[in-house]
């Protein structure tokens, strides 16, 4: 593979653009895929730490320095802050250069930068579904991305067909992942489902333990169980991305929530009148559908679903 890009610029430095900097670096070691990583964070607190840690080749102090000169350009900010990011670095834009992000939401991303698109600058919408919950500049590591999907928005929803798609889908799979296209549109209703709604539910069962006055927190903490401790994990994710995500894919994410609240009245219904036979045929049927994610390689059956060890 010769080199896809000569300078990728990463515009904010938490979780995946450092993630993305560190499969760079890994990818370069067996064959030349970016010739240089430029990396602008909003707080000297974050520059400063990415410049100790040597996250990015260069760490600039301002957005549009980052950007100058870059043949692609990734929007790591929360989908709030995307418009204003956008507006700064519009000018300095080189022409002939392509801007993506990896926002959780993409119609209303998508609304918010074309408008602010230099001529001659390509906007490919992307997302990569990889995470933990962990942020900032140190949290990153090379391995991410590895088997897990890269979406990339079109229109058609088909297959990537113009230059600038199909080199970042290159660009992804050399940093090890998966990559598939779909619309803004249907993006927003399958994230609702696969992930917006069970951080929302997340969030919310923590906040629930948290108001039972007859629980101590000492003993939220200490008796833990599976199931809470992994709905905390999830509810340890960054607040203002996600209270970004919430407020940009408002339909999609409470259409999904009340097709929620109606399975859980049919199975707190379930509970009350004692139909074993429910809980246990909706029980059965739902577990299948993890162990097809295990399957899928999405995840593993392991202990901590492997997580503890995931980490390079």
């Amino acid at each position: 593979m010769s080199v896809v890009y000569n300078r990728v610029a990463l515009i904010g430095l938490g979780l995946i653009a450092s993630s993305m900097f560190w499969a760079i670096r890994r990818a370069n070691a067996k064959d030349p895929l970016v010739g240089e990583v430029t990396g602008f964070a909003r707080t000297e607190a974050t520059r400063a730490t990415a410049r100790r840690i040597g996250l990015c080749d260069k760490v600039c102090d301002s957005a549009a320095q980052a950007v100058e000169g870059a043949d692609l350009v990734v929007l790591c900010v929360p989908v709030g802050a995307m418009g204003a990011v956008m507006e700064e670095i519009a000018p300095h834009l080189k022409k002939g250069a392509t801007v993506t992000d990896v926002g959780s939401v993409k119609k209303s991303v998508i609304e918010t930068v074309t408008p602010l698109l230099p001529e001659g600058v390509d906007f490919v919408p992307g997302h990569p579904l990889a995470g933990t919950e962990h942020s900032g500049p140190e949290s990153g590591f090379a391995t991410l991305f590895d088997n897990r999907w890269c979406l990339l928005i079109t229109d058609d929803a088909d297959t990537p067909t113009s230059p600038a798609e199909l080199r970042l889908g290159e660009f992804w799979q050399a940093l090890g992942a998966n990559v598939d296209v779909m619309t803004a549109d249907h993006h927003d209703l399958v994230l609702a489902v696969t992930s917006h709604t069970p951080h929302l539910i997340a969030y919310t069962m923590v906040g629930v333990a948290d108001d039972l006055r007859r629980v101590t927190d000492s003993e939220v903490v200490k008796y833990s169980a599976a199931g809470f401790r992994d709905f905390t994990r999830i509810a340890a994710s960054d607040p203002t991305m996600w209270r970004d995500v919430f407020l940009t894919n408002k339909d999609a994410t409470l259409e999904i929530l009340g097709r929620f609240t109606e399975e859980l009245f049919s199975l707190q219904r379930a509970i009350r009148t004692g139909d074993g036979d429910l809980l246990f045929d909706y029980f059965t049927r739902t577990r299948a559908i993890r162990r097809g994610i295990v399957e899928a390689g999405q995840d593993t059956d392991a202990p901590d679903f492997g997580r503890g060890s995931s980490r390079s």
